[in-house]
Protein backbone atom coordinates (compact mmCIF):
# COMPACT_ATOMS: atom_id res chain seq x y z
CA UNK A 1 0.00 0.00 0.00
CA UNK A 2 2.79 2.39 0.91
CA UNK A 3 4.50 1.63 -2.40
CA UNK A 4 1.35 2.60 -4.29
CA UNK A 5 1.04 5.85 -2.32
CA UNK A 6 4.72 6.65 -2.96
CA UNK A 7 4.28 6.00 -6.68
CA UNK A 8 1.26 8.31 -6.87
CA UNK A 9 3.14 10.93 -4.89
CA UNK A 10 6.15 10.69 -7.21
CA UNK A 11 3.94 11.09 -10.28
CA UNK A 12 2.30 14.17 -8.78
CA UNK A 13 5.72 15.65 -7.94
CA UNK A 14 6.95 14.95 -11.48
CA UNK A 15 3.87 16.61 -12.96
CA UNK A 16 4.31 19.66 -10.73
CA UNK A 17 7.99 19.94 -11.67
CA UNK A 18 7.03 19.71 -15.35
CA UNK A 19 4.44 22.51 -14.97
CA UNK A 20 6.89 24.69 -13.05
CA UNK A 21 9.49 24.24 -15.79
CA UNK A 22 6.89 25.16 -18.43
CA UNK A 23 6.06 28.32 -16.52
CA UNK A 24 9.73 29.31 -16.31
CA UNK A 25 10.21 28.71 -20.03
CA UNK A 26 7.08 30.72 -20.86
CA UNK A 27 8.24 33.66 -18.77
CA UNK A 28 11.70 33.59 -20.36
CA UNK A 29 10.15 33.45 -23.83
CA UNK A 30 7.72 36.31 -23.22
CA UNK A 31 10.32 38.55 -21.55
CA UNK A 32 12.83 37.77 -24.29
CA UNK A 33 10.20 38.57 -26.94
CA UNK A 34 9.36 41.92 -25.34
CA UNK A 35 13.04 42.82 -25.05
CA UNK A 36 13.55 41.99 -28.72
CA UNK A 37 10.38 43.69 -29.99
CA UNK A 38 11.23 47.00 -28.31
CA UNK A 39 15.05 46.74 -28.34
CA UNK A 40 15.01 47.17 -24.57
CA UNK A 41 18.52 45.94 -23.76
CA UNK A 42 21.62 46.47 -25.90
CA UNK A 43 25.28 45.50 -25.82
CA UNK A 44 27.06 46.98 -22.81
CA UNK A 45 23.91 48.16 -21.03
CA UNK A 46 23.80 48.41 -17.25
CA UNK A 47 20.23 47.55 -16.30
CA UNK A 48 18.97 48.89 -12.99
CA UNK A 49 16.21 46.55 -11.81
CA UNK A 50 13.92 48.33 -9.39
CA UNK A 51 13.16 45.81 -6.67
CA UNK A 52 10.22 46.65 -4.41
CA UNK A 53 9.91 43.32 -2.65
CA UNK A 54 6.73 42.43 -4.54
CA UNK A 55 6.14 39.34 -6.69
CA UNK A 56 6.53 41.17 -10.02
CA UNK A 57 9.90 42.81 -9.38
CA UNK A 58 11.28 39.56 -7.93
CA UNK A 59 10.15 37.70 -11.07
CA UNK A 60 11.66 40.41 -13.28
CA UNK A 61 15.07 40.15 -11.62
CA UNK A 62 15.02 36.36 -11.68
CA UNK A 63 14.12 36.10 -15.38
CA UNK A 64 16.57 38.82 -16.44
CA UNK A 65 19.37 36.98 -14.65
CA UNK A 66 18.44 33.79 -16.51
CA UNK A 67 18.32 35.58 -19.87
CA UNK A 68 21.65 37.31 -19.25
CA UNK A 69 23.32 33.90 -19.15
CA UNK A 70 21.81 32.98 -22.52
CA UNK A 71 21.89 36.31 -24.33
CA UNK A 72 24.15 36.85 -27.35
CA UNK A 73 25.04 40.27 -25.92
CA UNK A 74 26.76 41.35 -22.72
CA UNK A 75 24.91 43.48 -20.17
CA UNK A 76 25.12 44.05 -16.43
CA UNK A 77 22.40 43.98 -13.80
CA UNK A 78 22.21 45.94 -10.57
CA UNK A 79 19.23 45.59 -8.24
CA UNK A 80 18.05 48.73 -6.46
CA UNK A 81 15.60 49.01 -3.60
CA UNK A 82 14.28 52.27 -2.20
CA UNK A 83 13.73 52.00 1.56
CA UNK A 84 11.11 54.70 2.12
CA UNK A 85 11.16 54.28 5.90
CA UNK A 86 7.65 52.93 6.14
CA UNK A 87 6.77 51.63 9.61
CA UNK A 88 7.52 47.92 10.08
CA UNK A 89 9.41 47.67 6.78
CA UNK A 90 11.65 44.57 7.11
CA UNK A 91 14.91 46.23 6.03
CA UNK A 92 16.93 43.00 6.33
CA UNK A 93 14.85 40.90 3.89
CA UNK A 94 16.08 42.22 0.54
CA UNK A 95 19.79 42.51 1.42
CA UNK A 96 19.76 38.93 2.74
CA UNK A 97 18.03 37.69 -0.43
CA UNK A 98 20.32 39.61 -2.79
CA UNK A 99 23.47 38.54 -0.91
CA UNK A 100 22.37 34.92 -1.31
CA UNK A 101 21.62 35.53 -4.97
CA UNK A 102 25.04 37.06 -5.56
CA UNK A 103 23.76 40.00 -7.62
CA UNK A 104 25.17 43.53 -7.20
CA UNK A 105 22.66 45.76 -5.41
CA UNK A 106 22.13 49.15 -3.83
CA UNK A 107 19.70 50.07 -1.03
CA UNK A 108 18.70 53.73 -1.16
CA UNK A 109 17.41 55.13 2.14
CA UNK A 110 15.01 58.07 1.79
CA UNK A 111 12.22 58.98 4.20
CA UNK A 112 9.51 59.71 1.62
CA UNK A 113 6.95 58.17 3.99
CA UNK A 114 7.06 61.24 6.26
CA UNK A 115 6.71 63.60 3.29
CA UNK A 116 3.67 61.75 1.94
CA UNK A 117 1.98 61.57 5.35
CA UNK A 118 2.54 65.29 5.86
CA UNK A 119 1.08 66.29 2.49
CA UNK A 120 -1.76 63.80 1.98
CA UNK A 121 -4.84 64.05 4.25
CA UNK A 122 -5.61 61.05 6.44
CA UNK A 123 -7.68 58.43 4.63
CA UNK A 124 -6.71 59.58 1.13
CA UNK A 125 -4.71 57.37 -1.24
CA UNK A 126 -1.00 58.16 -1.04
CA UNK A 127 0.13 56.02 -4.00
CA UNK A 128 0.28 58.80 -6.62
CA UNK A 129 2.56 61.16 -4.67
CA UNK A 130 4.60 58.25 -3.34
CA UNK A 131 5.15 57.02 -6.89
CA UNK A 132 6.30 60.44 -8.14
CA UNK A 133 8.76 60.86 -5.29
CA UNK A 134 10.05 57.35 -5.78
CA UNK A 135 10.54 57.82 -9.52
CA UNK A 136 12.58 61.02 -9.03
CA UNK A 137 14.87 59.31 -6.53
CA UNK A 138 15.35 56.30 -8.78
CA UNK A 139 16.36 58.55 -11.69
CA UNK A 140 19.03 60.13 -9.51
CA UNK A 141 20.28 56.73 -8.32
CA UNK A 142 20.46 55.54 -11.93
CA UNK A 143 22.77 58.46 -12.71
CA UNK A 144 24.94 57.72 -9.69
CA UNK A 145 25.23 54.02 -10.58
CA UNK A 146 25.83 54.66 -14.28
CA UNK A 147 22.73 52.67 -15.27
CA UNK A 148 21.72 52.99 -18.91
CA UNK A 149 18.28 51.36 -18.54
CA UNK A 150 15.79 51.40 -15.67
CA UNK A 151 13.71 48.19 -15.54
CA UNK A 152 10.31 48.24 -13.84
CA UNK A 153 8.17 45.22 -12.98
CA UNK A 154 4.88 46.23 -14.61
CA UNK A 155 3.16 43.35 -16.41
CA UNK A 156 0.46 43.02 -19.06
CA UNK A 157 -2.40 43.50 -16.60
CA UNK A 158 -0.84 46.71 -15.23
CA UNK A 159 -0.61 48.05 -18.78
CA UNK A 160 -4.25 47.22 -19.57
CA UNK A 161 -5.52 48.63 -16.28
CA UNK A 162 -3.66 51.89 -16.90
CA UNK A 163 -5.11 52.10 -20.41
CA UNK A 164 -8.69 51.79 -19.15
CA UNK A 165 -8.05 54.12 -16.19
CA UNK A 166 -6.86 56.82 -18.57
CA UNK A 167 -9.78 56.26 -20.92
CA UNK A 168 -12.57 56.00 -18.34
CA UNK A 169 -11.36 58.58 -15.83
CA UNK A 170 -8.88 60.74 -17.75
CA UNK A 171 -10.51 61.00 -21.17
CA UNK A 172 -7.30 59.90 -22.91
CA UNK A 173 -6.21 57.00 -25.08
CA UNK A 174 -2.99 56.50 -23.15
CA UNK A 175 -1.37 53.42 -21.71
CA UNK A 176 1.84 52.33 -20.06
CA UNK A 177 4.45 51.74 -22.81
CA UNK A 178 6.95 48.90 -22.77
CA UNK A 179 9.76 51.41 -23.34
CA UNK A 180 9.85 55.17 -22.89
CA UNK A 181 12.13 58.11 -22.30
CA UNK A 182 11.97 59.99 -19.01
CA UNK A 183 10.58 63.52 -19.09
CA UNK A 184 14.06 65.00 -18.62
CA UNK A 185 15.35 63.03 -21.60
CA UNK A 186 18.16 61.45 -19.58
CA UNK A 187 16.84 57.95 -18.93
CA UNK A 188 15.22 55.03 -20.73
CA UNK A 189 12.64 53.10 -18.74
CA UNK A 190 11.80 49.56 -19.81
CA UNK A 191 9.10 47.07 -18.80
CA UNK A 192 10.34 43.60 -19.80
CA UNK A 193 7.26 41.92 -18.26
CA UNK A 194 4.97 43.75 -20.72
CA UNK A 195 3.73 40.49 -22.31
CA UNK A 196 3.44 38.55 -19.02
CA UNK A 197 0.11 37.92 -17.28
CA UNK A 198 -0.18 38.73 -13.59
CA UNK A 199 -1.41 35.22 -12.82
CA UNK A 200 1.92 33.89 -14.10
CA UNK A 201 3.99 36.15 -11.83
CA UNK A 202 1.76 35.14 -8.91
CA UNK A 203 2.35 31.47 -9.53
CA UNK A 204 6.06 31.97 -10.25
CA UNK A 205 6.46 33.75 -6.90
CA UNK A 206 4.92 30.73 -5.17
CA UNK A 207 7.15 28.31 -7.06
CA UNK A 208 10.32 30.27 -6.30
CA UNK A 209 9.36 31.12 -2.72
CA UNK A 210 10.26 34.80 -3.04
CA UNK A 211 10.35 36.62 0.35
CA UNK A 212 7.43 38.93 -0.46
CA UNK A 213 7.20 42.26 1.35
CA UNK A 214 3.59 43.59 1.52
CA UNK A 215 2.92 46.87 -0.28
CA UNK A 216 0.41 48.19 2.29
CA UNK A 217 2.88 48.97 5.09
CA UNK A 218 2.09 52.67 4.76
CA UNK A 219 -1.58 51.99 5.49
CA UNK A 220 -2.72 53.31 2.11
CA UNK A 221 -5.16 51.19 0.15
CA UNK A 222 -4.79 50.46 -3.54
CA UNK A 223 -6.55 52.99 -5.76
CA UNK A 224 -10.26 52.09 -5.80
CA UNK A 225 -10.61 52.91 -9.50
CA UNK A 226 -7.77 50.52 -10.36
CA UNK A 227 -9.47 47.83 -8.29
CA UNK A 228 -12.65 48.32 -10.32
CA UNK A 229 -10.77 48.02 -13.60
CA UNK A 230 -8.96 44.91 -12.39
CA UNK A 231 -12.29 43.31 -11.44
CA UNK A 232 -13.77 44.23 -14.83
CA UNK A 233 -10.88 42.59 -16.71
CA UNK A 234 -11.10 39.42 -14.64
CA UNK A 235 -14.85 39.24 -15.25
CA UNK A 236 -14.27 39.67 -18.97
CA UNK A 237 -11.66 36.92 -19.00
CA UNK A 238 -14.04 34.57 -17.20
CA UNK A 239 -17.13 35.31 -19.31
CA UNK A 240 -15.49 36.12 -22.63
CA UNK A 241 -12.17 34.25 -23.01
CA UNK A 242 -9.89 36.05 -25.45
CA UNK A 243 -11.38 39.52 -25.01
CA UNK A 244 -8.58 40.75 -22.72
CA UNK A 245 -5.94 39.32 -25.06
CA UNK A 246 -7.55 41.06 -28.04
CA UNK A 247 -7.67 44.36 -26.14
CA UNK A 248 -3.99 44.09 -25.31
CA UNK A 249 -3.21 43.28 -28.94
CA UNK A 250 -5.15 46.39 -29.99
CA UNK A 251 -2.67 48.57 -28.08
CA UNK A 252 -0.03 47.68 -30.66
CA UNK A 253 -2.38 47.78 -33.68
CA UNK A 254 -3.45 51.42 -33.86
CA UNK A 255 -5.04 53.03 -36.94
CA UNK A 256 -4.74 56.84 -36.42
CA UNK A 257 -6.88 57.63 -39.48
CA UNK A 258 -9.82 55.89 -37.83
CA UNK A 259 -9.61 57.76 -34.54
CA UNK A 260 -10.26 61.47 -33.90
CA UNK A 261 -6.96 62.95 -32.76
CA UNK A 262 -6.34 65.92 -35.08
CA UNK A 263 -2.72 66.17 -33.94
CA UNK A 264 -2.08 62.52 -34.74
CA UNK A 265 -3.66 62.51 -38.19
CA UNK A 266 -4.10 65.37 -40.68
CA UNK A 267 -7.89 65.34 -41.00
CA UNK A 268 -8.01 69.05 -41.88
CA UNK A 269 -5.84 68.52 -44.97
CA UNK A 270 -7.56 65.30 -46.06
CA UNK A 271 -8.91 65.48 -49.63
CA UNK A 272 -10.07 63.07 -52.31
CA UNK A 273 -6.96 62.88 -54.49
CA UNK A 274 -7.95 59.84 -56.54
CA UNK A 275 -5.12 57.73 -55.10
CA UNK A 276 -6.13 54.44 -53.50
CA UNK A 277 -5.14 54.09 -49.85
CA UNK A 278 -5.31 51.08 -47.53
CA UNK A 279 -6.24 53.52 -44.75
CA UNK A 280 -9.30 54.79 -46.63
CA UNK A 281 -12.88 53.97 -45.79
CA UNK A 282 -14.52 50.90 -47.33
CA UNK A 283 -18.04 51.75 -48.45
CA UNK A 284 -19.49 48.29 -47.92
CA UNK A 285 -17.30 46.73 -45.24
CA UNK A 286 -17.79 43.24 -43.88
CA UNK A 287 -19.24 42.82 -40.42
CA UNK A 288 -16.31 43.95 -38.23
CA UNK A 289 -17.09 41.47 -35.46
CA UNK A 290 -17.09 38.35 -37.63
CA UNK A 291 -13.92 36.38 -36.89
CA UNK A 292 -12.04 35.50 -40.10
CA UNK A 293 -11.40 31.94 -38.93
CA UNK A 294 -15.13 31.27 -38.63
CA UNK A 295 -15.76 32.64 -42.12
CA UNK A 296 -13.13 30.32 -43.58
CA UNK A 297 -14.59 27.30 -41.80
CA UNK A 298 -18.09 28.05 -43.12
CA UNK A 299 -16.78 28.41 -46.67
CA UNK A 300 -14.93 25.09 -46.44
CA UNK A 301 -18.10 23.44 -45.15
CA UNK A 302 -20.10 24.74 -48.13
CA UNK A 303 -17.48 23.48 -50.57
Amino acid sequence: MNAVIDKVSDKAADKQAFENNKLHKRLCRLVGQAIGDFNMIEEGDKVMVCLSGGKDSYALLDILMTLRERAPINFDIVAVNLDQKQPNFPADVLPAYLDKLGVPYHIENQDTYSIVKRLIPEGKTTCSLCSRLRRGILYRVADELGATKIALGHHRDDILETFFLNMFFGGKIKGMPAKLQSDDGKHVVIRPLAYVKEEDTERYAEVKGFPIIPCDLCGSQENLQRKQIKAMLREWEKKHPGRVENTFSALSTVVPSHLMDRDLFGFADLKADGVASPLGDIAFDEEPCAPPAQTVQLQLHRD
